[in-house]
């Protein structure tokens, strides 16, 4: 299969575009967050940017594998698109402006849209699902930090 140059390099700028400008959008609620009680297993903070950088290069690859199937897609990179949309406001939820308990609700329902485009992922390309499922663990591990998060403070 012949690499389609275009689609992959936008298929990879689209999830690390989201995630970018999230991130700068909630980039001063990090200093608040450094300030709050955390849980167990609370990882160090340069490893979220390292994480989320993987994820989203995970989920370009997988939205590819998709687009350039030849099967019908339009419904799965819908679900793609609406969890995106999903993700580029937690993080403003949480950390800009600090609603934690909205924001741990938006993570689920995050979630069950990440579950939902593994599933449509996997029915057309296997391996596009296989790619999002460290994305699913991920987000399955933000929903702890969340909800402890918010019992803690």
């Amino acid at each position: 299969m012949k690499v389609q140059w275009k689609n992959l390099v936008t298929c990879l700028a689209i999830p690390l575009a989201v995630g970018s400008l999230s991130s700068l959008l909630s980039q001063n609620g990090m200093e608040a967050f450094a300030m709050l009680n955390k849980p167990a297993l609370s990882p160090p903070g340069w490893l979220f940017p390292v994480a989320w950088t993987i994820l989203y290069i995970l989920m370009g690859i997988a939205s590819y594998l998709v687009l350039t199937s030849g099967k019908p897609n339009e419904a799965a990179l819908t679900v793609y698109a609406i969890q995106l949309f999903f993700n580029f406001f937690w993080s403003i939820l949480f950390f800009r402006l600090g609603l934690c308990m909205l924001a741990f609700i938006w993570l689920v329902v995050l979630w069950l849209l990440i579950l939902k485009t593994t599933v449509m992922f996997y029915r057309i390309v296997k391996a596009a699902g296989y790619l999002m499922i460290p994305y699913l663990l991920w987000v399955t591990f933000a929903g702890y930090l969340n909800l402890a998060i918010c019992l803690l403070n």
